[in-house]
């Protein structure tokens, strides 16, 4: 499945759930931990919190460990312990190929506390500016001073030649 983006390159939470997730509303809920919040890189990343959703609400939780840092090898082991969507911050191409090509929704460049994700994740909040990451997506903003104004640049960050 190809990726789906919003106009500001965030990978949307309605993009990852529909049309296939969305008639499943029972589904485990991936999202790697570090002191309380979401893991910074998806790659390095030691510990899981895995949670049974049902009709929008927890129904479980559990801890899971990954111990390779293998893509494939860390795609079957989410695939193993049953997680059909991968909440996560930064994620390197070749382990989000591999988490997709195992069946498992990916939506990154997610930062926060784990317990707020959770509940931005359940209510469809994940979208909101207080949960993305640093640089993704609305939260960069490219701007340079020129004398005394501020001003917009393009997307690419560099000033037209004029």
């Amino acid at each position: 499945m190809p990726r789906k983006r919003g106009r500001d390159g965030f990978l949307g939470l309605a993009a990852v759930l529909a049309p296939d997730l969305m008639g499943n509303l029972s589904m485990k809920v991936a999202i790697p931990h570090w002191r309380g919040r979401v893991s910074p890189v998806f790659d390095v990343a030691g510990n899981l919190l895995l949670v049974e959703v049902d009709q929008g609400t927890e129904q479980g939780r559990e801890s899971a460990r990954l111990d390779s840092n293998e893509p494939e090898a860390r795609a079957r082991r989410l695939a193993e312990l049953g997680a059909e969507v991968l909440v996560c911050g930064a994620i390197s191409w070749p382990l989000e190929l591999a988490v997709t090509a195992a069946g498992v929704k990916v939506i990154s460049q997610i930062c926060g506390e784990v317990e707020q994700v959770l509940v931005a994740f359940l209510d469809g909040r994940l979208g909101q500016e207080a949960y993305l990451m640093p640089g993704s997506g609305r939260r960069q903003q490219r701007t340079r001073r020129r004398g005394r104004q501020w001003r917009r640049l393009p997307a690419g960050g560099r000033q037209p030649k004029l």
